[in-house]
């Protein structure tokens, strides 16, 4: 959806919320545009615990984000009030949600209640994820349903401009052991709903570059859905892909929806069971690249088959 008016708003005084799987490659891109853009800072808001963390990769990041010159600012996104939130936000003119569902299903609404109240002038809201618009709501994952509620809230009022970006999965998840799609060991894919059922995936580090360039864009995004997409496969070709890249047979089965339903029944608050039964309705989990920012701007993404092969191919990453 374009909007015929063009943006004033222009994104040079930036905060993102958090620095981890996504928070930091969006940090990383953005830090690293900014050196052409006049008068563009970034800071990032982090927990004092997280700064102060002797943990190793803690210290690591913390120390890169120093070192490209984003200034840390302490808050907390679950303890601190809306309003205390909203007078450290008013001192931007963009804020980027990069703080996940960790931080609880409830905070991207008090987050996207803090930036209204706060007057930015845009927001980026946490909505780095699938298409909710066209999943619908009612659906097995309910948390589908509360980031509804977070785009009925931004539409609804025109103080703060927002841009979403649809990323679809991020890619590394569909492999993880414990999602259960791929089984590596046992050399299986788990299609979810069925081998023809497809699925957008885009790695963190592509949706950090290509966040870094619709944040810069000019003209302006403004109250728009961007589309990313590193890839969008079926379950069926994600086993063609495995099998060519690791040159073994992997056998199919396929996860029906009515079997994964009554899988999420029997244990009704597994997160890893919402998704896959979300996932397997195979609704406004899956966009053709065609159209979508990156191939728009033809900027180059990392596709199913070159993830494997980096991550998963002998020799390589494991």
């Amino acid at each position: 959806m374009m909007n015929e008016a063009m943006s004033a708003v222009m994104s040079r005084n930036i905060l993102v919320l958090g620095a981890g799987e996504l928070g930091l490659p969006v940090l990383r891109n953005l830090a690293h545009r900014a050196k052409d853009v006049k008068g563009a800072k970034i800071s990032v808001l982090l927990r004092g615990s997280a700064v102060e963390s002797d943990v190793p990769v803690k210290q690591r990041d913390i120390t890169e984000i120093r070192s490209l010159g984003i200034e840390i600012v302490i808050g907390d996104l679950v303890k601190s009030s809306i309003d205390d939130l909203a007078s450290e936000f008013a001192q931007y003119d963009t804020v980027i949600g990069c703080a996940g569902y960790a931080a609880g299903i409830d905070t991207p609404m008090k987050l996207a209640k803090t930036a209204l109240q706060s007057g930015i002038p845009r927001y980026f809201p946490w909505q780095f994820g699938v298409d909710f618009d066209v999943i619908g709501r009612g659906g097995p994952q309910d948390i589908f349903d509360a980031q509804l509620d977070v785009r009925e809230l931004l539409r609804a009022q025109t103080d703060t401009e927002w841009v979403i970006i649809s990323t679809g999965m991020f890619m590394s998840y569909l492999f993880e052991p414990e999602f259960g799609v791929v089984d590596l060991k046992n050399n299986e894919v788990h299609a979810l709903g069925s081998l023809d059922t497809a699925v957008t995936l885009t790695t963190p580090d592509d949706i950090g570059a290509l966040t870094a360039e619709i944040v810069f864009v000019e003209p302006t995004i403004r109250n728009e859905i961007v589309y990313l997409a590193g890839d969008t496969v079926t379950y069926g070709e994600v086993g063609d892909k495995l099998e060519a890249a690791l040159h073994r047979p992997f056998s199919r089965s396929e996860w029906t929806v009515p079997f994964l339903m009554e899988e999420l029944a029997r244990d009704p608050q597994n997160m890893m069971r919402k998704y896959r039964a979300a996932f397997a309705q195979g609704r406004g989990v899956a966009w053709n690249k065609d159209g979508t920012f990156n191939q728009r701007h033809a900027i180059p993404v990392t596709d199913v088959a070159a993830w494997i092969d980096a991550n998963l191919a002998p020799g390589r990453g494991g």
